[in-house]
């Protein structure tokens, strides 16, 4: 039996939105994913470019007829909900060829790595073929990562955070975003294209010790860097909320009436900042780039409120996901059957793109 287990409803929603938009039953099938596609463009081959649902198996035959999986994730949200899709149609693929994928996808309501580490625990403890995890702190739980392969367990990450050689992590493969810093930089050098080199802004991380949210922030921090008249006059980690990103963001407008712009570095905090600026009615003084593909955030942009979004591809994370796990379960290293690293794009959008994209993930028509 297949076990997916959701966390939010609307995953089904976007699954049946997006295939009405975009035909899947009429797809074409793709080549086998490259192991070096390009990791952040432009919208300048169309928002429809930007999330791939046309995406087929790679063509490997699987050593098993049934894998057993279990991933975890930093918490329960809607980006996670969208890389879910990608990986119930490479399970369902397979089970067209006869192979059951069983997977469990689980996080918690809040990004914990103490609930990481007792969810690894726990998952060690099963027998499941390969653990997946997105990590939630990379000094928390690479040890526990290694600890579980000296177990002989397989373990590899996904999605957004890697924990890779350089951290002194010893997982077999990543799939996701591997170009973090650069999203950040590509969206503040926007940012400063936009303000004309001048001015203050503000930074929203995210989750504090997330590697995808220190990283964006880190390329922020060295593009704000290389501008004399500009520099970033608070920061805050509002932890993956829309909540705290509202909060902070009307602290950051009380204490600076002179501010900029902001920088919003995961999916929640571009809709937080977002409200808190129309609140205001500074939406024409404030310049706002950020994450994703958040509904609200995407109708914040396609109304000028919002100057550019980084949309990554969840869908292909999940889909490459699965199809890594099965190597990984047949017990293939990185080599010529996948790499270490799937990388996945990403792509900047800006106003003119944002009716489409809507179209494409909600359905959603001016």
């Amino acid at each position: 039996m297949l076990i997916k287990t959701r966390q939010n409803l609307r995953a089904l929603a976007l699954a049946a939105l997006c295939a009405c938009s975009l035909g899947l039953s009429g797809c074409q099938a793709a080549p086998p994913v490259s192991s070096d596609p390009p990791a952040v463009q432009s919208a300048s081959g169309g928002p429809a470019d930007a999330v791939r649902f046309d995406r087929t198996l790679d063509g490997y035959s699987p050593g098993k007829k049934e894998y057993d999986f279990y991933f975890t994730y930093k918490m329960v949200h809607p980006w996670w909900d969208a890389v879910a899709l990608g990986m119930e149609d490479a399970a369902r693929q397979y089970e067209e060829l006869g192979v059951v994928v069983n997977y469990e996808y689980l996080a918690p309501t809040e990004v914990s790595a103490l609930d990481q580490l007792r969810r690894l625990r726990e998952a060690a403890e099963r027998g499941f073929d390969v653990i997946g995890v997105d990590v939630a702190d990379v000094g928390t739980v690479t040890p526990a990562i290694n600890a579980l392969l000296d177990q002989g367990q397989k373990v590899m990450t996904f999605s957004s955070s890697d924990a890779s050689a350089e951290n002194g992590c010893r997982r077999i493969a990543y799939v996701g975003n591997t170009h973090n810093y650069e999203d950040g930089a590509d969206l503040t050098r926007a940012l400063c294209e936009k303000l004309g080199g001048r001015g203050k802004v503000a930074l929203l991380v995210g989750t504090p010790g997330a590697p995808c949210h220190e990283d964006r922030a880190l390329g922020a921090r060295r593009v704000i860097g290389q501008y004399p008249d500009m520099e970033i006059v608070e920061t805050e980690y509002d932890r993956d909320t829309v909540e705290l990103a509202y909060q902070y963001t009307k602290e950051f407008l009380a204490s600076h009436p002179d501010l900029a712009g902001i920088i919003c570095c995961n999916m929640s905090n571009p809709v937080g900042a977002a409200r808190a600026v129309v609140e205001a009615g500074r939406q024409d003084q404030v310049v706002i780039v950020g994450m994703d593909h958040d509904q609200e955030a995407l109708g914040y942009l396609r109304d000028g409120v919002i100057y550019a979004l980084g949309v990554q591809d969840c869908y292909s994370i999940g889909f490459d996901t699965i199809q890594v796990a099965v190597k990984i379960a047949d017990g293939l290293l990185p080599g010529d059957l996948y790499p270490e690293k799937t990388e996945e794009i990403t792509t900047i959008i800006y106003q003119e793109d944002a009716a489409s994209m809507l179209r494409i993930l909600y359905g959603e028509i001016d």
